[in-house]
């Protein structure tokens, strides 16, 4: 069996290695194929797969939506959005240029059916064009089409499994809006498809900077004995965003940025952070020591919550109206913008070691980061110039914008006297391994074909992470008290600002966290 080819013109783009085990053979199904996310990421990380030689010689790809499209249409329009990545160095998906080997190469194995995926009847003539042979079913739709669309697909035979292959349902967040929903729909799910069949895509776990967390950790003696209560005292995570809503006010007003980010995104950061170290790198001993974490979290009670929302201001030099003024949104809507959160985890390693969440819109800074505070030296010696006390050490690992770690420690000042400075040892992956087109979802993709659970969510997970946050939910859903309005351009509202400091505790600053990076 052949591969995909790997760019040879002078002018490719750097890649990752060739892999040394392609795909096994098979179709991947993307339901909701017109839609954005096939454009912006699912198609850019398949070819990426392409150049790397990920992708077996036998490999199709069918495209389902109701879009009155050609095969020849919807590859062109594939092809125009592959392009204007090209123009801007700043999107998820950045290349010199298309290899036109590899575009023709995956573009060649594409077709498009124009059907109602949520019928069964229209379904039916699917299993003829799949054949007998290996399926990934990809839903790549708003989450109301999640069941009606793997019921579908049960309901005409293609999700049966036999002992030469394999039928696959890739289901994409949001999985549930609270405990109940999610409940509900793995309930669903798991009434005709086996856990197994299921993998529950969070695109963050993609990421190859949230990956290198397992590594960093598990791999290196230099940080394990440290990890735990003795020596650190709070952990901050954060993911920053300078977009407002952007037109997505509809989707936004009946979400919120607690449901938007923190059970998925966020908990599975602190999952990385906070577990034991697994017994192996195979799927389910991972996620059993993520779901050892989601038990031991503490209910978050309503009084270690934040809830706020942007009013007008301005965002690096562009004027924002506020959120309530936004298309979609309810002029006196209550949804947040912007959530905080304080998490305790009662185990062992982590008592008495809080755990400090947030995440919000129209803020003064794009960053997902992680800074773990290390604790005061028990008798600290040194001085700075100022004459206050030597400073604590900190590990800051950056997620975006800046891919890499920077670890903070303090050294003498040159001269007579004997003061101590803050100085860093940085690690940045672009200096390291030098830059690789990546959208996150290539390595979810090649899992998702080779079988591979690790980077996906049980039904479990799932579930743990929404019961934490659900008496959040269901407090913010009751009270007449509006959110705690911050101006967009802002670092966020005072409210958040006051739940560390009760504990004598502060956020590191976005002026600290753009110096850093």
């Amino acid at each position: 069996m052949t591969s995909a080819p790997t760019p040879t013109s002078a002018s490719a783009p750097v890649i990752a290695p060739a892999a040394t085990h392609p795909a096994p053979a098979g179709t991947l199904v993307i339901l909701g194929a017109a839609g954005d996310l096939t454009h912006r990421l699912l198609v850019p990380a398949l070819y990426d797969l392409t150049c790397n030689g990920f992708l077996p010689d036998d490999f199709r790809i069918i495209g389902i939506s109701l879009e009155k499209e050609t095969t020849e249409s919807w590859v062109a329009s594939l092809r125009a959005k592959m392009e204007s990545f090209t123009q801007d160095k700043h999107a998820e998906f950045y290349t010199v240029s298309i290899d036109e080997e590899a575009w023709s190469w995956l573009a060649s194995r594409m077709t498009y059916l124009s059907l109602d995926f949520t019928s069964t009847d229209a379904l039916s003539v699917l299993p003829a064009a799949i054949g007998t042979g290996n399926a990934v079913f990809y839903l790549a739709t708003q989450p109301r089409f999640f069941g009606p669309a793997a019921e579908s697909l049960a309901r005409v035979g293609l999700m049966e499994e036999g002992p030469e292959r394999f039928r696959r349902l890739v289901v994409e967040k949001p999985f549930g809006t609270d405990l109940r929903s999610a409940q509900a729909l793995n309930a669903h799910l798991l009434s005709f498809l086996k856990e197994t069949q299921i993998y529950r895509v969070d695109h963050f776990l993609g990421k190859e900077t949230v990956q290198n967390l397992l590594a960093l950790r598990f791999s290196n003696l230099l940080f394990d004995p440290l990890w735990r209560r003795d020596y650190i005292d709070h952990i901050q995570i954060t993911a920053a965003e300078t977009l407002s809503v952007e037109g997505r006010g509809v989707f936004y007003d009946a979400t919120g940025a607690l449901r938007d980010m923190v059970p998925n995104h966020l908990f599975q950061l602190l999952a990385l952070i906070a577990m034991e170290p697994p017994s192996s790198l195979k799927a389910e001993a991972i996620r059993n020591a993520k779901q050892q974490v989601f038990d031991a979290i503490r209910p978050i009670s309503p009084e270690n919550a934040v809830r706020g929302q942007y009013t007008a201001g301005t965002v690096a030099g562009r004027s924002i109206a506020a959120y309530r003024a936004s298309p979609g949104v309810n002029p006196n809507s209550m949804t947040e913008t912007y959530a905080a959160l304080k998490i305790e985890i009662d185990t062992w390693r982590w008592a008495g070691v809080p755990f400090y969440l947030r995440t919000g819109k129209a803020l003064n800074s794009n960053v997902t980061e992680i800074v773990v505070q290390f604790k005061q030296t028990p008798h600290p010696l040194f001085h700075m110039a100022d004459g206050s006390a030597q400073m604590p050490n900190r590990f800051v690992y950056t997620i975006r914008p800046e891919k890499g770690a920077d670890l903070y420690f303090n050294a003498k000042h040159p001269g007579p006297e004997t003061i101590v400075e803050e100085v860093v040892s940085q690690f940045r992956y672009q200096n390291a391994f030098g830059a690789i087109p990546n959208v996150g979802y290539e390595t979810l993709l090649y899992d998702c074909l080779q079988g591979n659970a690790t980077l996906f969510q049980r039904a479990d997970n799932i579930e743990a992470a929404w019961r934490s946050v659900d008496p959040v939910l269901e407090a913010w859903s009751k009270t007449t008290t509006p959110p705690d309005f911050y101006d967009a351009g802002s670092d966020g509202p005072a409210a958040a600002d006051a739940l560390l400091a009760r504990d004598g505790r502060s956020w590191a600053t976005f002026e600290q966290i753009k110096k850093d990076n």
